[in-house]
């Protein structure tokens, strides 16, 4: 390059009327100079020993919630949070429902059962003025254009911050866990000492991921000046790592006929599930776990590149990743892009409010729920026992409990009473019976689960068809709602033999426990797919024929093409977990002061500008250069993105003068 070269910051006038991103921006100013090459980070294989005595996993679910932890001196024992105060009749639960009070003045006031009851008993004239939120974890999967702003509505109407609300959730079991460790350990313990793990659906997109990040530093949980400190693992992968664990007495093989952990399993998929819960009560009492140090027999069978795929069936989502191991290590390699949706048990709850509002009127249920937002809550407890109560082979009626305050403010709202409504519905199988109850017959209860099922089975069935998920060994069924008989039996229909599915006891737990060992050797996971392609905005040399006219830019004489995307990765390449991919830029003008590379991401695998569609810019690198001389011609600008982590890292450094800049990609900012 000759000294002539343009200074790409001096160009935005002459050509700010094309919809070029670049030139609107003003840059970029730095043009490719060296083939790219990727390299393995050096500090990344030599795993520091941790400073941290304990890891703690908070499993930040979307009906409910807990943590678990181990210390690092004994990582063969978990331990599962103390039991909660409060529960619910007809559902033993080691975690407590994620639901958040303020007060009025919009303080945290409580959490979980605590929260409920609390709302619960306060007069109705006081109620809604508080704000209550329950299940508002889906917000961030659901919100396309995810922000800090992004707001969350209380049971009340009213608006509060996303953040804030993650963040006094998180606050919450930091608290609560360290008091538990200080208690346990006879002194104070300090937040220094705990490596944190927060899990997070896979198929949740990066915004979304980042955003608990955010809320985690926003509380305190860990500082941003430590980010190594909070590690956010994805649902299905701390899945992957506890199954890998489990012995033949800690899960149940629904493929199988034979007696299996002194179970004879009979036609009905229900029952080993039962006598696991059993298996599992009498030892709750411990609350600990024990996870021998060795791979259990079950992984024994697994041989190099062999696969198997895991379903985490939670409250919101569903996730579906394939994972491939690779021996002597076992380490596991994502061999398929997590997929999946919002096919949570959540639907079955939505389902039977469409019912609701079919029988008393959408009017009334919106009113209701405004009006007696406690009860609303009441009716959906006493729905969600009942939900766990639905079998494919259940002959007698299911009876719903319906709040007194419920009847009474129906009366009021049309004149007549709930038992009238019923008898004048087309929904026949549903009755009033006496007592007070909705009695459903167990077939209007399986039609609530149906389009949720379905929609699990169709994306299943669709995975199965893919090259990538051909001779799958095992299916692992993990999550809350993997405990419900009728989506087992959906599972196996659609399945008809052609993997074991296996359905770990105390299925709830199986993230949690898998976080807390993901956390205290994350080097398991060896293997991601990534997300998305990024890039960065250069210029290249404009060549006739190749590139757009409308992309051409003069500038003394030479012709440059703007707005190029020059790729780091793209979507759906394998990423080894701490890689590097290394690229060199030289300023487009030797003088410039300041040199600014703008980073990019898209969805699609295939980018050639920056200005094509679906293209965001998710990162700025911002270097100065001034008053430093380059000895060589062209002074070289290496870029280096480290990937692996649900973090993506950037840095950019003067080779001549050794400075760097870091960034962490943004893609919260709009």
């Amino acid at each position: 390059m000759t000294e002539k070269e343009p200074a790409i910051d001096n160009i935005t006038a002459d050509a700010a009327s094309t919809a070029s991103p670049a030139k609107s921006l003003g840059d970029p100013g730095i043009t490719p100079l060296s083939p790219s090459h990727s390299l393995k980070d050096p500090d990344q294989n030599e795993q520091s020993k941790p400073s941290f005595t304990v890891v703690v996993a908070i499993d930040f679910g979307t009906t409910s919630s807990g943590y678990a932890y181990s210390f690092t001196k004994e990582p063969e024992c978990i331990h599962i949070m103390r039991r909660w105060e409060g529960g619910d009749p007809g559902v033993s639960n080691q975690k407590t429902p994620t639901t958040i009070l303020l007060t009025p003045d919009r303080k945290f006031h409580s959490f979980g059962y605590a929260a409920r009851d609390f709302y619960h008993d306060l007069d109705p004239s006081e109620s809604k003025h508080w704000l209550y939120l329950e299940k508002f974890k889906m917000k961030l999967h659901t919100t396309a254009n995810l922000s800090i702003e992004t707001d969350l509505h209380a049971a009340n109407g009213k608006r509060v911050k996303a953040l804030d609300i993650f963040a006094y959730a998180l606050a919450f079991f930091k608290d609560q866990a360290l008091k538990e460790l200080s208690d346990q350990a006879g002194t104070e313990f300090r937040n220094e000492d705990v490596r944190w793990v927060i899990t997070v659906p896979a198929i949740w997109k990066q915004p979304a991921k980042q955003f608990m990040r955010e809320a985690a530093y926003k509380c305190g949980l860990v500082s941003r000046d430590n980010p190594d400190q909070l590690i956010i693992a994805l649902e299905p992968e701390a899945a992957s790592i506890y199954c890998r664990k489990l012995r033949l007495h800690q899960m149940i093989d629904l493929s199988s006929k034979t007696a299996m952990n002194g179970y004879s399993p009979t036609e009905n998929v229900g029952a080993g599930m039962t006598q696991a819960k059993e298996h599992v009560r009498r030892n709750r009492q411990s609350r600990t776990f024990l996870v021998e140090n060795v791979i259990g027999e079950l992984w024994s069978e697994l041989e190099e590149g062999d696969r198997y795929v895991v379903v985490d069936c939670g409250g919101g989502t569903v996730d579906l990743t394939v994972h491939q191991i690779r021996l002597p290590e076992g380490h596991l390699k994502e061999l398929y892009k997590a997929s999946g949706g919002p096919y949570g048990s959540i639907g079955v709850d939505y389902e039977f409010e469409k019912l609701l509002c079919q029988i008393f009127g959408p009017d009334f249920i919106d009113q209701f729920k405004i009006k007696r937002p406690a009860a609303w809550v009441d009716l959906m407890i006493a729905f969600e026992s009942r939900k766990r109560a639905a079998a494919p082979d259940r002959s007698n009626p299911l009876n719903i409990n319906l709040p007194f305050s419920f009847i009474d403010y129906y009366k009021k709202f049309r004149g007549h009473s709930v038992e009238h409504a019923l008898r004048k519905s087309n929904v026949d199988f549903v009755k009033w019976s006496s007592q007070g109850m909705l009695r459903m017959n167990p077939d209007a209860m399986n039609a609530l689960f149906k389009p949720t099922i379905d929609r699990i089975i169709q994306h299943l069935s669709e995975l199965f068809e893919k090259p990538e998920v051909s001779k799958i060994k095992f299916l692992f069924l993990v999550g809350g709602f993997a405990e419900s008989p009728l989506l087992q039996h959906a599972v196996q229909n659609m399945l008809q033999g052609r993997c074991r599915i296996i359905i770990p006891h105390d299925v709830g737990l199986t993230i949690l426990k898998g976080a807390v060992l993901f956390g205290l050797d994350p080097g398991v996971i060896k293997i991601r797919r990534s997300p998305l392609t990024y890039g960065v905005g250069v210029l290249n040399r404009y060549v006739e024929g190749k590139h757009p006219p409308d992309k051409m830019l003069v500038k003394d004489g030479t012709r440059w093409c703007t707005d190029v995307f020059d790729t780091f990765i793209s979507a759906d390449q394998s990423v080894a977990l701490g890689e590097a991919v290394k690229r060199s830029y030289t300023p487009a003008k030797p003088s410039q002061q300041v040199i600014v590379i703008h980073i990019y991401c898209s969805e699609r695998e295939e980018v050639r500008f920056i200005s094509d569609p679906g293209v965001r810019k998710c990162g700025t690198l911002r270097l100065d250069v001034g008053g430093t001389e380059s000895p060589a011609a062209r002074r070289e600008i290496q870029t280096v993105m480290q990937f692996g982590d649900t973090e993506i890292r950037a840095m950019a450094i003067d080779v001549a003068t050794s400075r760097s800049v870091k960034a962490t990609i943004d893609f919260l900012s709009q």
